[in-house]
């Protein structure tokens, strides 16, 4: 089943409830009309109870020799049984739930300023002709979805509303949002958005990217993640250059319950990565997060700084880092596509973390990276809280986007 398949049938859900709570409300007043008629029907039993008092007053002389009615905490232990035997389909299927709705009420935001475009769109337009098309493109470019993207939606759109003679308003919508789920998950068929964690031996992250991202953020709720997994992490400060930057990880290092291995304000930082690499092979980690500095505008030293780090972690581990994962603020929209390329051309970076997705409307942006720079989104940010880190799964993000937009067709 394809992602719009999946979101059809999740919208078509929503709305078949929606009438099952009418007819619920309705029931639940049958009820009191029960009880009155059940109330008159009662009064015959009280009377035959009245007739027959002695076998109410006889009662307490038997119960001496039924007495040790310990029953009740015979009773009682199954129930205990049951609750320590629960499924861990369950508890995994109760999880997904709660992380579908994460992601739902993360991309509220953009679902909704997307959905006003396209009502703005139609209110403007009383048929599909080439003025529609070209304000459909701008309508895509203005949602963040890229110009690429925009201009193959509109280009696949054209062609569709021709097949298929579509024409009413929510039957072309309908089809926009087609589009651009057979887009996007054409473009994320080979995308592996699953972290490198090595089954033996330590995994070590190269976290990357401008400053005032969230990436010290990224790092202390992915560590939390880690340590809750009952996996050994450990941080290592090598942002040396930024104010504060060093005592934030810290901060962020006792919130999960992780230690940090720090050097000196503006110290070198591939020192501070090789004592790191040290301590985490001395004490058997599984987990070393790297933070790293993030001066765009040194663009040429940032670099070189981070190839040193690459270099002295690849004298002690052949084969790491084993993720050089760029944090990007998906507030910022096509800024953050451009820093996205400015990194990919000098650094090879194996995956995004887009940071503050529930804050933005700007959630289209995924299409374009997914369409334009072809990297995959690893982890997402969909709250402020430390579990709010979660590894991105584009099946959740297309129903959490996408199925609110779809309409209901005559």
């Amino acid at each position: 089943m394809g992602f719009f398949d999946k979101i059809k049938k999740a919208f078509m859900n929503e709305k078949e409830a929606q009438p099952a709570e009418i007819e619920t409300d309705q029931t639940l007043e049958e009820p009191v009309e029960r009880d009155e008629v059940s109330e008159e029907k009662q009064e015959p039993m009280e009377q035959v109870q009245e007739e027959f008092p002695e076998e109410s007053t006889q009662a307490p002389t038997e119960e001496p020799e039924t007495e040790p009615e310990i029953a009740p905490l015979t009773t009682a232990t199954p129930v205990v049984q049951t609750e320590e035997l629960v499924e861990p389909e369950v508890i995994e299927e109760q999880e997904e739930i709660i992380v579908q709705e994460k992601y739902e009420k993360g991309l509220e935001k953009t679902r909704k300023t997307f959905g006003a475009r396209l009502n703005e769109l139609f209110a403007n337009f009383r048929s599909v002709d080439e003025d529609f098309f070209e304000e459909l493109e701008e309508t895509l470019i203005g949602a963040d979805v890229g110009f690429d993207t925009a201009i193959k939606i509109t280009e696949s759109l054209r062609q569709e509303v021709k097949l298929r003679n579509v024409k009413k308003p929510a039957a072309v919508q309908n089809t926009i949002i087609e589009k651009m789920v057979d887009l996007y998950e054409a473009e994320g068929i080979e995308e592996n958005n699953a972290l490198n964690i090595q089954v033996n031996g330590l995994t070590v992250m190269l976290f990357v990217g401008v400053n005032g991202v969230g990436k010290t953020t990224s790092i202390g709720k992915l560590a939390h993640e880690f340590k809750q997994d009952g996996k050994k992490v450990l941080l290592a400060a090598a942002d040396t250059f930024r104010a504060g930057a060093i005592d934030q990880l810290v901060v962020w290092g006792e919130r999960a319950g992780v230690e940090v291995v720090r050097g000196n304000a503006g110290g070198d930082p591939a020192a501070v990565v090789f004592d790191a690499v040290e301590r985490a092979k001395t004490e058997n980690a599984d987990i070393l997060l790297v933070d790293t500095a993030g001066r765009l505008q040194n663009k040429v030293n940032l670099m070189n700084e981070l190839e040193k780090i690459k270099r002295v972690i690849q004298r002690e581990l052949p084969d790491a880092p084993h993720e050089v994962l760029l944090v990007v603020d998906a507030t910022t929209g096509q800024n953050a596509m451009s820093q996205a390329k400015q990194f990919k051309e000098t650094t090879d970076v194996t995956g995004l973390v887009l940071t503050k997705l529930d804050g933005t409307a700007k959630g289209g942006i995924v299409l374009a990276i997914r369409n334009e720079l072809h990297l995959p989104v690893k982890l997402v940010g969909l709250g402020e809280g430390i579990n709010d880190l979660e590894p991105f799964d584009a099946n959740d993000f297309a129903i959490g986007l996408f199925k609110g937009l779809l309409k209901v067709e005559d």
